[in-house]
């Protein structure tokens, strides 16, 4: 019925050009905002509500009568997520609707390149323009406050500045093939646990600092064209309807023109939901149609409740118009530009970017002994150890989850890039999660297992005694508990007793090199004991083919982490505070209360202020290659607020291979008003040097990059006084220093 009424209306639509030229909403000459007035004033009362809310699980209505679309939504941001039933989760069963999987956003952030996520932005695009999808609810960028949240792994890090970086770059890339970029989870969903009922409670000058640069910069730089609301709540209202979050910032001081998004489930209140910034609304139940109505969707809270409320008078047309006046510039902006390009899937230049995203990405953390690369002039023997060599990891972890077309696998990439010139072998070593299905889609792999953790350890040993070098490919997994939607994780240890596998081989066999894949940090007592160590991931279709790429050489590694890895639990602020996962009201209530005690020191921020050293810095990786940092030099001793001072590092490769160097700028305040961190990133360029070449890298600071926020005079001051530029490698490698004064 619907594709009917829409060809009437596109029918009427040609007639009424033909006797009256066209209509300006149709005129793409016309500027947007004339064409979305003209629109509007066609449109009845009922149309403009059901723009508002869901017609399906991923998609909402247009208006048939004008010719005006659907929008159609899609996870996720690592991939297009596969269809599924117009009102369930399950698979809609299509045989065209794999994707290639990009590696995780944690990933794209550890690239510390620009470039790099300008590309990832683009190929994701072209794929969901290819499936026609308007919306890609994707990237996410909430901030990395404790290890254990399970959906870290789908964001850019603990750093404002980088992930405020990262993402720009990302959301102009999809925008650019006219889908509409869907930044989440706004704001402060820093947790799964308990994520529908716990109230935040941060103080301004460490929301506006911490948790709120990214989400700025996605909307003031990048202009976003959509924001997800998060499932939490601050100051006691929902995130998807909050008077603070999204109209006194987002709308009124950010000036945001496009539309907030409910998260799935989002939305609880009809009364909220108009007043308080939500402008589409998505996935109020799971399955609206079992609820016994004859069209549930239009129960939805900005649905019949809200058109209820119109017809009797007791709310006005003043939010309805605004609501509806975004979804119109969404539409506008993407399914009817014409001139949008068309997209496409599975390309080879897709696969080629997803590589290397995933090349630049891994982060060398150790290498003692100079194990890796792994040389086959000299390796022989090969032995691959470890359950995430085979597993496949595109599927699971909740609403990222894909259909490929296909994944390589660690094993596989190792294989393919020895080619014959060494012997490689495998062994299981541990036994972890043996599944691999998420709503419908099933990986067909048989992991079952039935030797005990003993016999697998010996076996491997065994192995290990034999072969010139060990490869342990293990880390978390994408299962409930892991890194996962809707669940954290229990600790900081590795989970299936790899602990165990680890250091038994490690008195096997010193050429070892163990591999972590995961989203978070892990908890690694074997450290010391372990001459190689390498951060791989979610990679993605190209997993397999990227972690080889790095092992064997063939891509010179210059990833940096974009989060701390602490020694233990105790030594992150969250945790180390009492201020994870929050406390229960005892008004008998379901809320949780979780308060941000830790308040601005997040990550490196809490290290270095109480003088922890963590198992990896904030920034750190290594490289194949050396570099040597010369003096750093300022153009100036002095500057005037609202001027700028550039500062300049020469850097030379003195090494002999070519490779890439993550340049760090951090700005410390040794004296203010305020308490400061010792320092903050505020900068960084990622270089490639040839042997023996030297280039000068440098940095342009404005008093923007010295400000603290007060929040008493809510605003951004940078009191006068002197500064320190520091110069680094990493959060705990600075290289070199220079002083000015802002006058």
């Amino acid at each position: 019925m619907k594709i009917k009424a829409f060809i009437a209306g596109l029918l009427a639509l040609a007639a009424m050009s033909a006797t009256a030229g066209t209509p300006i909403y149709l005129d793409e000459s016309q500027p947007i905002e004339k064409r979305i007035d003209d629109a509007l004033s066609r449109m009845t009362l009922e149309e403009k509500v059901k723009i508002l809310h869901a017609q399906s699980k991923f998609s909402s209505a247009g208006v048939p009568r004008l010719g005006i679309p659907e929008v159609w939504c899609t996870d996720g941001p690592h991939g297009i997520r596969p269809e599924v039933l117009w009102d369930e989760w399950d698979q809609a069963g299509w045989t065209n609707d794999s994707c290639i999987a990009y590696p995780a956003l944690t990933c794209l952030a550890a690239s510390w390149s620009k470039e790099v996520s300008g590309l990832y932005g683009k190929s994701i695009g072209e794929e969901a323009r290819y499936r026609n999808k308007t919306v890609l609810l994707g990237p996410g960028v909430n901030i990395y406050r404790t290890p254990l949240n399970g959906r870290n792994f789908e964001y850019m890090g603990e750093d404002p500045y980088l992930s405020a970086s990262m993402v720009v770059p990302y959301i102009k890339g999809v925008q650019q093939n006219g889908v509409a970029a869907c930044v989440k989870h706004f704001a402060l969903n820093n947790n799964e646990v308990n994520r529908h009922t716990t109230n935040v409670i941060v103080d301004d000058r460490t929301l506006y600092e911490i948790y709120l640069p990214a989400f700025k910069a996605a909307v003031t730089e990048a202009k976003a064209w959509t924001i997800m609301g998060a499932y939490n709540l601050y100051r006691d209202q929902h995130l998807c309807h909050n008077q603070y979050i999204l109209n006194d910032i987002l709308k009124n001081e950010w000036g945001f023109d496009g539309v907030v998004v409910s998260d799935w489930g989002g939305a609880h209140d009809t009364n909220q939901a108009i007043t308080n910034g939500l402008d589409l609304e998505y996935g109020s139940w799971t399955n609206g149609l079992k609820l016994g109505k004859k069209n549930a969707y239009d129960s939805y809270f900005l649905a019949d409740p809200y058109l209820e409320l119109l017809h009797s008078g007791k709310v006005g047309t003043k939010e309805l118009d605004d609501k509806a006046r975004r979804v119109l510039r969404l539409i506008f902006r993407t399914s009817m530009n014409r001139n949008r390009p068309f997209g496409s899937l599975c390309s080879d230049e897709h696969y080629a970017a997803a590589r290397r995203i995933g090349d630049e990405g891994i982060v060398l953390l150790k290498n003692n002994a100079s194990v890796l690369p792994i040389s086959l002039d000299k390796v022989k023997r090969i032995l691959v150890v470890g359950e995430n060599a085979i597993k496949m990891m595109t599927v699971g972890g909740g609403s990222s989850s894909l259909k490929v077309q296909r994944e390589v696998l660690p094993l596989d990439g190792i294989k393919a890039m020895v080619a014959g010139r060494a012997e490689v072998k495998y062994v299981r070593g541990y036994v972890g999660d043996i599944t691999g299905e998420y709503n419908g889609v099933t990986t067909g792999q048989d992991l079952n297992e039935s030797r005990s953790a003993e016999q697998l350890i010996a076996e491997a040993v065994d192995e290990a005694r034999k072969a010139d070098c060990v490869v342990f490919v293990g880390g978390l997994n994408k299962s409930e508990h892991q890194d996962c939607e809707d669940s954290d994780r229990t600790g900081l240890e590795l989970p299936y007793g790899q602990d165990a596998v680890i250091e038994a081989l490690a008195k096997a066999n010193p050429n070892l090199v163990v591999v972590n894949i995961s989203g978070n940090a892990v908890a690694m007592p074997w450290a010391n004991n372990v001459n190689a160590i390498v951060q791989a991931w979610y990679l993605g279709s190209e997993a397999g083919n990227s972690i080889a790429d790095v092992l064997f050489g063939a891509v010179n590694p210059s990833g940096k982490l974009p989060f701390t890895f602490p020694t233990s639990l105790n030594n992150v602020g969250a945790h180390r505070l009492d201020a994870y996962p929050g406390i229960k009201r005892t008004d008998g209530s379901q809320y949780i209360d979780l308060e941000y005690k830790e308040g601005i020191y997040v990550g490196y921020r809490w290290a270095e202020k109480n003088k922890l050293k963590p198992q990896f810095a904030f920034g750190h990786g290594l490289s194949y290659t050396t570099f040597a940092y010369g003096k750093a030099t300022a153009d100036k001793k002095t500057i005037a607020q609202g001027e700028t001072i550039t500062v300049s590092v020469p850097v030379t490769n003195t090494g002999e291979r070519e490779g890439m160097e993550v340049v760090q700028l951090y700005i410390s305040d040794p004296k203010c008003s305020v308490d400061r961190p010792v320092k903050e990133l505020k900068g960084f360029e990622k270089v490639s040097l040839k042997p023996g070449e030297t280039k000068t890298v440098t940095f342009t600071i404005g008093t923007d990059a010295l400000s603290y926020f007060d929040a008493q005079r809510h605003q951004w001051v940078a009191e006068p006084g002197q500064f320190v530029a520091h110069i680094a490698a990493a959060s705990d490698d600075v290289r070199s220093s220079v002083k000015f004064e802002l006058k």
